[in-house]
């Protein structure tokens, strides 16, 4: 009994979670569309002005931008690793986006660590779940699976996270591997898109 309200608790939260995630987001994505037409905005230098007018908050608007994207996974993440590089150089960037992404992924494990499968089932599709479990299901080891996929880009990291977290996965160890897996693909789209500076 406990368990399936649990369950139901999840969905309603996911919903919840899913429906102010996103009208947060487009408020924000919104907001700067708005203020790039209004500020003429046609160039790399004057888009990095124009963020830099935002003083200390505009990195943390990108650290918090790249959290909600990976609990909510509706925009690639690679679109905030272009705009932190572009807009706040290679150095800044990676660390707002590493940060943020790691956040993201982190709270994404613990939803789906105290609600299980039926979060994950708010954000995915039954098919892309059933998919994925069973090529992890394959695998010797998950650990190593899931560090080898958070090196590489274009895996379905957001997934994984709510995955990992929904077979309960041992917490320190899915953090280690966050933290120990993520910079380097950053890393590697901020320089990447840095050079476009």
């Amino acid at each position: 009994m406990e368990q399936k309200e649990t369950e139901e608790q999840g969905i309603e939260i996911g919903k919840k979670v899913k429906v102010w995630s996103v009208i947060l987001l487009l408020g924000l994505v919104l907001f700067f569309v708005k203020q790039l037409v209004e500020h003429k905005v046609s160039s790399v230098s004057e888009f990095q002005t124009y963020l830099g007018s935002f003083g200390k908050i505009g990195p943390i608007v990108l650290v918090i931008i790249q959290a909600l994207q990976v609990v909510v996974p509706i925009l690639p993440g690679y679109l905030g690793c272009a705009a932190g590089a572009i807009g706040f150089g290679t150095a800044t960037g990676f660390w707002c986006n590493y940060i943020g992404i790691s956040l993201g992924s982190i709270i994404a494990f613990y939803i789906a660590r105290k609600f299980g499968k039926k979060v994950v089932l708010t954000m995915f599709s039954e098919k892309e779940y059933q998919k994925w479990a069973e090529k992890i299901s394959k695998k010797k080891s998950y650990d190593v699976f899931l560090f080898v996929a958070t090196l590489l880009p274009l895996f379905p990291d957001d997934f994984l996270c709510y995955f990992s977290g929904a077979m309960k996965m041992n917490a320190r160890k899915f953090i280690r591997i966050i933290v120990l897996g993520k910079p380097w693909c950053i890393l590697a789209y901020s320089i990447g898109f840095g050079l476009i500076q």
